[in-house]
């Protein structure tokens, strides 16, 4: 099973492995990741509620945020309304991967390899309106087919037009700063694999 979310939990998952981080444990409730990020010494915490910041919580679910921070040899403690929650949910799973587009060819090359009988791709916020992650979705679909896929620009265009989209670019949402929206939209920034295991996201060598 591949869990998708673009905007923003992947990448920002993404972007702690590229930092350093050795894992990023991923919780289902702003609470669960509080108690558990001070269980953990010199872990670091990222949470959202409903895509807004969480009062006391400094960093919100945001890529360029992470990107600032040397996490080498931490741990990431994420809770997101979409991602994070998907992938608490698909635990029982034979095998669970998390994506976005910044690893969306890497993830589809590893699966390729390994030809798993089924692939279940779950478009996180495709039912809440949100088309970047059924886009995310059907590119890997076509690369793990052997077809060319769409341009990006083209599975892009339905979130171009919202609103959601203009008001994200002009960073006019409480702890999503611009630079969050072009980190989660760049096609293949990463070239390895995020595979969970009881809640703890590891990085995992495409080849």
């Amino acid at each position: 099973m591949v869990v998708i979310d673009v905007i923003r939990a992947f990448t920002v998952s993404a972007w702690a492995f590229a930092r350093g981080a050795l894992e990023c444990r991923l919780c289902d409730s702003v609470e669960e990741a509080v108690a558990l990020a001070a269980a953990i010494p010199g872990a670091l915490l990222s949470a959202e509620e409903d895509g807004l910041p969480v009062p006391g919580v400094p960093i919100s679910n945001s890529p360029s945020m992470i990107k600032a921070h040397d996490l080498t040899g931490r741990v990431l403690v994420m809770r997101s309304s979409a991602g994070t929650r998907g992938v608490a949910a698909a635990d029982a799973a034979d095998q669970v991967l998390a994506a976005g587009l910044v690893n969306a060819s890497a993830t589809a090359r590893f699966l390729r390899r390994r030809q798993p009988e089924r692939v279940t791709l779950v478009a996180t916020g495709a039912a809440d309106g949100y088309p970047e992650d059924r886009a995310c979705a059907e590119l890997i679909a076509d690369l793990l087919q052997g077809r060319r896929p769409q341009s990006l620009d083209r599975l892009l265009a339905p979130l171009k037009v919202t609103g959601r989209y203009r008001r994200l670019a002009q960073g006019r949402q409480p702890g999503f700063p611009a630079e969050d929206l072009w980190l989660c939209l760049t096609l293949d920034t990463f070239d390895f694999v995020m595979e969970s295991a009881g809640g703890r996201l590891v990085r995992v060598d495409a080849s």
